[in-house]
Parts: structure tokens; sequence; C-alpha cells
């Protein structure tokens, strides 16, 4: 729809109490600018004259049976309309409790908002959720319309105290509304054109502050963040395609993809039926072709990597709840930011905030109910790349699905435990060395693959009498084999970490990265961690996949009562007696796998028994002949 001698679209939501006036708004809208298609107002003018009903501006809006059936507008719709100054996208949003999700999804789109709130009913409590969710997506260009001025004797006083209260509610939410409009959308006053009965009210139309709003300037001075969408091959070409959320892009730039942290440079940038270009910027759909070949996939976030994104697994967030169910603690969700699509749980709640009051509780629930703001901390099953939403908008929002349906969102207001982020700061000029022995030369020497078996469990439960025994049936079978044992590490490698549960996964990271560095030499590391956490066994498991990597999780399942009756180094005894805290299985949880690979039971199996089961199960993996390998 846009032409070159208009190119400006600007994207506006409208929101609103249901029954304040929406539809019939729209509606008067587009006719009093004349922007209907040609007998559509005189085609349902008679059509309610037929039924022997008044007709009603609204029904220019009801597209669907079942919103004309039910009175309320059930779906967000987009419209576009135009002025003589540019083209608007206007993203007709519900305003019944139960169509929430759908105002998000409108306003998530949106460079500015109408608010309606209706002159005969006042300040409704969704007004003031409503205006709070524009507050929380970052909307900032807002008006407010009063409507239904007609049903009041279009009395000043009143719209007067409207403006007062909601004014004074927005002010504690940080949102200072453009104006405030009188308006009675039925008989077009103040949409387009005057009216005599308003002659108080000296201000803009809807019209006059529609034009008015601001295009949004697209972030290209910002850093780089370019999201990839998919991967596409065409004959010889692996294209990654995407659009650019914020910054400029450059054939020869080098690019660092997270959360992964690879890199490569860029060769060339392609765009859908139109030549090649040496450019692209902010708002812009395209594809780049790498000059070294890397494993990204849909999800990878490609940046410079002098101004790295966030890369971590843990951050803290304001979050809007819309589920039917409350947001519970400890239970997993799915997140999604921009491609980016992760399991993740909510780990605390800090505070929660009622939307319409703005009245604030310090957070003893242990869920959030429907319709509630929170600040929370969530934690990602794998690593995330992101920006606080103060730095960058676009990558700075999410939302949260609750099996499958949409049902909370919001904004990044801090990241947490950076560690990858910081690698990417530090290592932004150190180079991977590849040696002259590859792989596949030291797999048809052993005869056999690299691999990581990851034994996790309780103390006690046996993890290290089977790690010693598995190392040496290996090491018999002439395999080229290693031990990492979680006391050994903490001897030197990890001698600085404490038993916090960040100083956890930081041990767990680091005994995985030098599993790994073994394994692509083509050892098989066998390591023994207690490893409480799902999500760090997860990224453990992800480290080596990164290094295309076998990686068995082998579940060492003993019950607390045997393991205590074991008590090997006297642990139990001592976190009972209070003086080890944090303890696992005592003071700090054990959360068992849910899919591992294996799966022992030292209550009923010998360490022999235990050692051949893991055998049988990764040896028919391993093991390679010669034909098996291509050099």
């Amino acid at each position: 729809f846009m032409t070159d001698t208009q190119p400006e679209q600007l994207k506006i939501v409208i929101v609103g109490h249901v029954d304040h006036g929406k539809s019939t708004f729209i509606g008067r809208l587009f006719y009093d600018t004349g922007s209907l298609p040609e007998g559509k107002y005189e085609q349902l003018v008679k059509i309610a004259e037929k039924r022997g009903v008044p007709f009603e501006f609204a029904n220019l809006m009801d597209s669907l049976q079942s919103e004309r059936d039910q009175n309320i507008t059930m779906d967000t719709s987009q419209i576009w309309f135009r002025t003589p100054k540019r083209q608007y996208v206007i993203i007709d949003a519900p305003g019944h409790k139960e169509f929430l999700k759908n105002m998000i999804t409108g306003a998530a789109r949106a460079d500015a908002a109408f608010l309606l709130i209706a002159a005969n009913e006042g300040v409704q409590e969704q007004s003031r959720r409503h205006g709070y969710l524009l507050s929380l997506l970052g909307i900032r260009q807002v008006v407010v319309l009063v409507n239904k001025m007609d049903m009041i004797g279009y009395s000043q006083e009143t719209f007067e105290k409207i403006r007062a209260e909601y004014s004074d509610f927005l002010a504690k939410i940080g949102v200072t509304p453009k104006t405030f409009i009188p308006m009675a959308a039925k008989h077009g006053a103040t949409v387009a054109q005057r009216e005599p009965q308003l002659s108080w009210y000296t201000g803009q139309t809807v019209l006059e502050a529609l034009d008015e709003f601001e295009m949004p300037v697209a972030p290209v001075e910002k850093p780089l963040r370019f999201p990839l969408q998919d991967i596409y091959r065409f004959d010889h070409r692996r294209i990654l395609t995407g659009k650019i959320e914020s910054g400029r892009l450059q054939v020869g730039d080098r690019l660092v993809f997270a959360p992964g942290m690879k890199s490569s440079t860029v060769k060339s940038i392609e765009r859908w039926n139109e030549p090649a270009t040496d450019s692209a910027h902010a708002g812009q759909s395209i594809g780049i072709t790498l000059t070294e070949q890397i494993f990204v996939e849909r999800g990878h976030v490609a940046m410079h990597d002098k101004d790295p994104a966030h890369v971590t697994q843990e951050f803290e967030a304001k979050l809007f709840w819309m589920g039917k169910a409350p947001m519970e603690l400890g239970r997993t969700y799915r997140l999604k930011i921009n491609t980016q699509d992760v399991e993740a749980e909510l780990l605390s709640i800090d505070r929660v905030i009622d939307a319409s009051t703005l009245s604030a509780e310090a957070a003893t629930r242990t869920r959030i109910e429907k319709n509630d703001v929170a600040e929370v901390r969530l934690r990602t099953k794998s690593p995330v790349a992101f920006d606080t939403h103060d730095l960058i908008n676009e990558t700075g929002r999410f939302v949260i699905v609750d099996k499958t349906t949409v049902s909370g969102g919001g904004i990044i207001i801090r990241a947490l435990g950076e560690q990858a982020r910081e690698s990417a700061l530090s290592g932004s000029n150190l180079t991977w060395n590849k040696t002259e022995i590859g792989y596949e030369d030291r797999i048809l020497r052993h005869r056999h693959k690299g691999a990581v078996v990851w034994l996790t469990g309780l103390s006690g439960a046996g993890k290290s009498t089977i790690a010693n025994e598995l190392e040496k049936e290996l090491f018999l079978r002439g395999m080229q084999v290693a031990a990492l044992d979680g006391d050994n590490l903490r001897f030197g490698l990890c001698k600085n970490l404490g038993f916090s549960r960040e100083d956890r996964s930081e041990n767990i990271r680091r005994a995985a990265e030098v599993a790994r560095l073994m394994a692509d030499h083509g050892l098989i590391v066998v390591v023994s961690l207690i490893s409480p956490f799902r999500i760090d066994r997860a990224a453990a498991r992800e480290i080596a996949r990164e290094g295309a990597l076998d990686f068995f999780e082998v579940y060492v399942n003993a019950p607390l009562s045997l393991c205590e009756e074991r008590d090997p180094k006297h642990l139990y005894k001592k976190a009972r007696a209070g003086e080890i805290s944090d303890f696992t299985g005592i003071s700090s949880p054990y959360e068992v796998p849910e899919s591992p690979e294996i799966e022992l039971r030292t209550d009923t199996m010998s360490p022999k028994e235990c050692v051949t089961e893991v055998l049988d199960h990764i040896l028919r993996r391993l093991e390679v002949s010669t034909g098996d390998v291509e050099i």
C-alpha cells in the first residue's frame, strides 16, 4: 500500500475498556475522512433499515459474525488507513479481560496508542491496566480519548475530573499523555470536525493529534542485533535470513553469533528479488552468507564482537501475567525473545504490583495471579542473547507461553551471571587454534569416537566408584579414556569457587568445557559430579553438542537414606549438624534427570553390573571400524 509520495507508515494501537466505543470510533474515523470502500456506508445503512434498527458505526468493524453476536471485538485486527500526511496501520485491540493477550500482541507492534475512556463510566480498573501495559511495553506516545461525551451532556466538569484522575495515575507509571480529547465518536464530535456543544474545548481534533505523532526512529545507531529466522541452502550457498532489529551491517564485518559465540565474516548481503548490496540496517529483512561455514541455527543472534548482547541463563524482569492458571515458582514455561525459543523456570518473585491500584507487596507468594505485574527472576534451560529493555527495546522484550497459550509478557531489567558475555568481551581478538591432527585422524587411530559420559547423583550414590571402574574397563579395552572427578577439579581448576548456586553452575561449566576439549582430542571423558540442577546439566550437554560430540547423561540413583547410611566422607553428618550449608539432599535440592540416557539403581545393582550397563549402552555408539571414517 505504500507509495513513493507517501512513504511513512505509523502503527497505532487502540485500547480501552469493553463497551467504551473503540469500534464506533474507528468506523467514524474512516467515514469522516472518506476512507471507506465506495458504497460500503450506504450498504450498511440499507441493511440496518431492513432490520429495523438504527445504523451503528461499529458495524463497519464487525467483519466476523461472532463479533456481531457477542457485541465485543474478539480478535486483533489491522486496518490500513490514510491521511494526507501519511499511512497508518490501526491495530484494534480488544478490551475485554478474556482477550487481554490479544491486546498485548497488538500493542507490542505499535508506535503510539489511543486509549479510550467512556465519559459516562469514567476511569475503570481495566483503563488502569491498559495504561500500565502500554508503559510496560515501552509505548510512550499516548493520546487519551474521553468518548461518549454526548451521554453526559458534553460536561466540561466531568471531562476535567477524568483528565485529572487519569493523568495522576499515568504519572505514577512514567507515562505522560500528549493530550486528552473529549469526543463523541457516534456523532463524529472532535474526530475530524469540531462540535458546537464542545465549544469550551479548544485543543486538537483526533486527526490533528494523529498526524502529530512522531515516526519511530529506526535504531540504526545502536549495536547490531540480527536474530536469525531461518537458514536456506541455494546451490552451494548457505543463506542466513532474518530481520535486523538494530544497528548496521556491512560486507566484510566480523560477526559473533550468540549464544554459542562462534564467529565468521559476512561474505554477501542478499535481498529478495533485488540485487545484493554491500550494507543493510535496522528494520530491513535480509539474508547473509559467510566466508567461514559455522554451525548456527534459528534463534541465534548475530552481533559485532565489540558490542555484544548479554548472553546468560538468568535475568531479572518485569512481567505481566494473563494466563488462566497462575504462574508458579519452579514450573517450566516457554520463553520467546525474537526468534529464540527456550524453556525457562520462574526462580523467584521479588515484588508483586497490582496494575490497577499500583499497590506493591514484597513477594511471599509462590505464584503470580492473573492480571498481576511482578518483578521476577527467570532462568532459561540454555543460554539466551538479549539486551536490557532500556538499551534496545526490540531485544529486551519477551513473551511466556504456558503449554500452547501465550500467557504473559514482559521486559528485561537486568542480566545475571554474565560469564558468556564477559568471555565474548575479553575474547574478541581470540581465534580458535586448529591442530594439524584432525578429529577424524584421532578416530582412525583410536578406532572409537570421543564422548562425554556424565555421571550425576547424590553424594554417596556411587558415582566415583562407578567412574573409576568404567575408566579401568575402557582402558583395558585399549580405548583412550580420562576421568574428571568433582573433588579433584576443586583442588585446582575450580579451587576459587564456593558452593553457592552461581558457583556450582560455574563449576559445572568449567568441567564441561574441559571435558569437551578432551573429547575433541578423541578421548572418552568420564565426569562424576553431583551437578544437582537440570539446567546446568543441559548446559553441559549443549557445550558437548557444540563440538558435535556424543553426551551420555548417567543418573546414579540411590535413595537418600542409603546415601546417608554410606556417607563415605561424613558429609551428611556434618550437614545434619549444620556444619555445611546448601548441601544437596539436605538443605539444597537435587533435581532428578527427566530423560537420562542411562539410569543406574545402585541400591540394587553392584558396581560391576552398573559398569556393564554403561558399556552396553555406549560402546555400540562409539566404536568404529576403519571403513566408518572418511579422511
